[in-house]
Formats: C-alpha cells, structure tokens, sequence
C-alpha cells in the first residue's frame, strides 16, 4: 500500500469537530512538532509519531487540510478586464449588467466558445488553484441563461471535474440573471418545471443556487426554487445582500438553505436568524475588494452570534478573478476582521460543511480524504500576515504529492530513500 507522509511540522492544524462555530473558534488545537500520515488516498495517522515509510519534510512549516473553495464560477471563459477599468473610473456594477456587460456578457462568451475551448481555460485554472492549496472546489452553471446552454454548461463541469485531481461539487445557478426574452416568473418556472427534474435525474448537480437581488430574482423567486429543488435531493443555496438588504441571509436560514453568500449588506436581526441555526454565511472578499464596496459583510456579529462563517474565492471573469484562497484568507483578515485560525477554519472544516463534504474532506482526521497544504512559517499566522506572497510549499491531494513548489524540492528527497 503506497504512503506519503508530511514529517516534522513546526505546527499542524488537524481540525476535529465539524462545523467550527462560537466559543469553539477561540480554541483551536495547534499540533506543535506533528506528522500526518496518508495511506492511499485516506488520512491514516497525526500525532507526534506516526508510521510510514515516503516522507516530506515539513520542518519549520506549518501544515493544515487541504483548501476547500465553496463558491466559484467555473466554468467560464475568457475575462472582462475592460469592465474592471470602467468600474475603477466610477461606472456602476448594475450599469454594466444592465448594459448587456457582466454576467450577459459571459453567457455570450461562453456560448460562442468551443466546449474544447472551455475546458482548457478552466483546467488551467484548477491547476493554479491546486498549487495554491485549493484541493476542492465548487462550480456553478449561471452562464448559460437557457434551459440547453445551463445543461451544457453543468456537463462541461461533469467532464472538468474528471479532468483534475480535485474533489469537486457542481451546483446549478441558473438564476443568475434574467434572460432578455423572458419575465423573472417565466424563467423561474422554466427552471423549476423543467431544468431542475432534468439534471436531477442526469446527476448534474448536487444544489441549486438563485442570485437574489433588485436586478435579479425576489424572495418569492427563492421559495419557488427551493420547492421544487427539495423534493429532488438539491441543496438550496443563495447569493444574497450583496447590494443591498434584500432579507436574503434571513430567508435562507428560515428557510433551512446550505448558505447565504456575500452578505455585505445583512441586518442585525438577519445575522441572529443566521447564527440560530446551520446556513452557512459563505464571505467571499475578494468581490469585496474587486468592487471596492464599503460595506462589508459583519464577520465578527456573524461569529459572535454563532453563525457558521466560510469563505470562497467567488471566482469569476467579472466581479473576483482571484483563485488563491490564501489571499483570500489574507482579505477575510484584513478586510472583515477575521483571525487568523478562524479564517483557516472557513477555508477547510466550515468550506467542506456548506458543501456537504464535511464527512470527506477539510480536516486531517484519519478516515476522511487525504488533503493537505504546506505553508511557509512555523504558524499559520504567517498566511495571512505576508498577503502578497504565495505561502504554498507542497499540496497533497488524493494522498499523492501533487505539488512542491520551486526551491523546495530537498525536501521531497525522502520519498525515494
């Protein structure tokens, strides 16, 4: 039986319990001079001492689970840098999506490129979120703004995900935007009598996610959504006040939703209904910093209610081209006031439970899937401190060594001997 073994970190942060919420946050357990050992692609042993013959040394590292990334856009092509400039020059994020520009935008370049095409942009992407750290990932239709291009665009995920060697969740977003031709009821009603039964049944997602917005889709456009996606087996999810204080965060968590993400505008009582129960409040600063918003999600309210906080990279050609969950940790710290160990916890443990792979991935508990990044620094609080460096020293994934960054080949040595 092939192993692999992480020896001799500075720290190790191994995670036991799932989710990581409340009190439990200000008492994470740090491993100090720790090994993790993998057999297959399951973790087998973390302690002290642990048995296996393949080594990487980890000295003066710290070690933690495998990144998960539980909002992203993929897949998609081509970027909307143009769009970047005009909002740097005082255009609008709602201007630009009322002018055809934003998420019309890539639906047309997503429809005009070939599923070859597709498929190589966003492989290229998973491969730099993999020697980022990130050894799972969510992708998402929204895209696609008709009942055949959402189909294509949930089966270019399908043959993505067999493509790289990350753990991957698919979710259907297909009210993302209204469609030009159609009312926000007519397209809903399309969705939920027509798309969700169909990809249910071709197992092309395991959620379904609605942009709930004034220049989006309505409450009353969510609970027709989740109706139909329950009785399917689809977890509900939301992009909600991101703009403004729709209410969203508080019908999700009333309604029973996996999450609520982005937040930034989410009321005090909100906040409370989230913290009352298991929505997961998905923050994702790097839409935060793309757009220059002013208003930030209330991480620490969030926290101190007992919410369950995550993050996500939100990655996507318009509003957060950013890939690097480390910088996103880095922004969770700067920007929303998270520390340190809490914002590991929403990119492993938390990221893995608004998933639902909380059973599979996100921690370094024996049984559960083989993950885990090396960083520089004897504490995971060099991450966040030094945020424009790249910290990943290797990632292991699926047991197997999958990257080791340059200049750190020595430390793989081992593995031969």
């Amino acid at each position: 039986m092939s192993s692999l073994v992480l020896r001799d970190a500075a720290s190790l942060v191994p995670f036991a319990a799932v989710p990581v919420r409340g009190p439990d946050l200000t008492s994470i357990d740090v491993l100090a001079n720790a090994s993790v050992a993998f057999e297959e692609d399951r973790v087998a042993q973390v302690g002290p001492t642990v048995s296996g013959q393949g080594g990487f040394d980890a000295s003066g590292c710290t070690v933690v689970p495998g990144f998960v990334d539980c909002h992203t856009h993929l897949p998609f092509f081509g970027w909307r840098a143009d769009e970047d400039a005009a909002r740097l020059g005082g255009a609008r994020y709602e201007t630009l999506h009322g002018e055809d520009g934003g998420i019309f935008r890539s639906a047309r370049m997503l429809g005009e490129a070939s599923d070859a095409e597709v498929l190589e942009f966003g492989e290229s992407l998973a491969n730099s979120m993999l020697e980022r750290g990130t050894t799972t990932f969510e992708m998402k239709s929204g895209y696609g703004l008709s009942i055949a291009a959402e189909i294509r665009q949930l089966q270019l995920a399908r043959t993505l995900a067999s493509r790289v060697k990350q753990t991957t969740t698919t979710t259907c977003l297909a009210a993302h935007a209204i469609p030009k031709e159609k009312s926000a009821g007519e397209w809903i009603g399309e969705v939920a009598s027509d798309l969700l039964p169909r990809i249910a049944e071709e197992g092309l997602a395991e959620a379904c996610d609605i942009y709930v917005e004034s220049i989006a889709f309505a409450l009353e456009h969510a609970a027709r959504l989740a109706e139909a996606a329950r009785p399917l087996g689809l977890r509900m999810r939301m992009h909600g006040d991101q703009l403004e204080d729709g209410q969203a965060a508080s019908f999700a968590a009333r309604w029973g939703f996996a999450t609520a993400d982005h937040l930034n505008h989410t009321s005090p009582d909100a906040i409370h209904d989230i913290g009352s129960g298991d929505t997961v409040a998905v923050l994702l600063p790097g839409a935060t910093f793309t757009l220059r918003q002013q208003r930030k999600p209330s991480a620490r309210n969030l926290i101190d209610a007992g919410a369950i906080v995550a993050l996500g990279t939100d990655l996507n050609p318009g509003t957060s081209p950013i890939l690097s969950m480390a910088f996103v940790i880095a922004l969770a710290c700067r920007v929303y006031g998270l520390r340190p160990l809490e914002a590991l916890a929403a990119s492993t443990v938390n990221a893995a439970f608004a998933l639902g792979l909380e059973d599979e991935v996100g921690r370094l508990t024996p049984g559960l899937r083989a993950d885990a990044v090396v960083v520089e620094g004897p504490s995971f609080e060099h991450v966040p401190y030094r945020a424009d460096h790249d910290p990943v020293v290797a990632v292991a994934c699926g047991g197997e060594l999958a990257y080791v960054a340059p200049g750190h080949e020595w430390r793989a040595r081992s593995l031969s001997s």
